[in-house]
């Protein structure tokens, strides 16, 4: 007889492998599918503060380690497969990937969001190393250091103001000659006297051993080049760039409720418009994307996929 599962997770980032330890701790026949490796965006993230309790060894992958200990405890399935296609509106919903199908009572979606990359040489071998896509996670470990923020919308501004009471200088560099953020945002940056900006400019290649130490940015409409370098006594600068983020939900368009962005769209019990559907961390509509808001929407998540299944399988 062919399995059908309690719950079937897609992801496991801190949302979904919360929602496999609630899941599993309620008895429920739960399988996680990932298409990589366990812990999303985390695992690129060497320090972690602002997770309570993570004192001991507060990196990402540690963090992932302990997490993904905890879910094997409590039974819970996880595989290695790319969802490629899905049936969610029968009872029974169907998942389909490159290595099998898997089918279940419910649902949880836990793909989370990717940050968008400015494409620039070196970008992707300094992240965690002075590189990095979240002031709220890493603004503190710029305690007195120059920083550059690179975008123009709220985000990038709202940011650059967050940065600036660490840092010792933030400068914005835009691509455009005028900012993109609200006005009021945009007010507040251009009176805070810690922050100055460079217009008209792009990132071409970031350089470092090991660690940021320069980075060569180009004048867009000039084609000027000039190359930016740590201060000698710092060694360091740091590069936060905000020019948005990319919810992966690709596969669950014209299925599930989404924002104009792709984002999942949840109620404050992780409900989808679709029944025995749930979503859960980055991918998610929400105003903030942490470890801890997402491994909170995991455990809410799973204890609504309990309920959900207790009312409409009568067990």
């Amino acid at each position: 007889m062919e399995k059908t599962y309690d719950v079937v997770i897609i992801g496991s980032g801190p949302a979904g492998l919360s929602a496999g330890l609630y899941a599993g701790r309620a008895r429920l026949n739960t399988l996680i599918l990932e298409k990589e490796k366990a812990g999303g965006q985390i695992v690129t993230t060497e320090e972690i503060e602002n997770y309570p309790g993570s004192i001991e060894d507060p990196t990402g992958p540690k963090l992932i380690a302990r997490m993904v200990e905890q879910v094997d405890s409590f039974g819970v399935e996880r595989k290695t497969d790319e969802i490629k296609e899905i049936n969610l509106e029968d009872k029974i919903k169907v998942v389909k990937g490159d290595k099998g199908e898997y089918k279940a009572k419910s649902v949880i979606v836990a793909t989370g969001a990717k940050p968008r990359l400015l494409g620039a040489k070196g970008e992707k071998e300094l992240t965690g190393k002075g590189v990095s896509y979240c002031a709220t996670c890493d603004a503190a470990f710029f305690q007195d250091f120059d920083v550059y923020v690179i975008g123009g919308g709220d985000t990038a501004v709202e940011e650059s103001l967050f940065i600036s009471k660490f840092a010792r200088k933030v400068t914005i560099v835009h691509r455009r000659d005028e900012l993109r953020a609200a006005k009021s945002i945009q007010e507040k940056a251009f009176k805070n006297d810690k922050i100055d900006f460079i217009w008209n400019t792009e990132v071409k290649e970031i350089k470092g051993d090991g660690i940021v130490e320069s980075m060569i940015l180009r004048n867009r409409e000039t084609g000027e080049e000039k190359e930016i370098v740590a201060n000698e006594e710092d060694g360091m600068f740091g590069i936060f760039v905000m020019v948005g983020y990319i919810p992966q939900t690709e596969l669950f368009k014209g299925t599930i409720d989404m924002d104009d962005r792709g984002y999942i769209i949840g109620d404050e019990n992780m409900n989808t418009n679709i029944s025995g559907v749930f979503v859960a961390g980055d991918c998610r509509k929400k105003s903030l994307r942490q470890v801890v808001t997402a491994t909170s929407d995991g455990a809410i998540s799973a204890i609504q996929a309990e309920k959900y299944i207790e009312n409409n399988f009568g067990e």
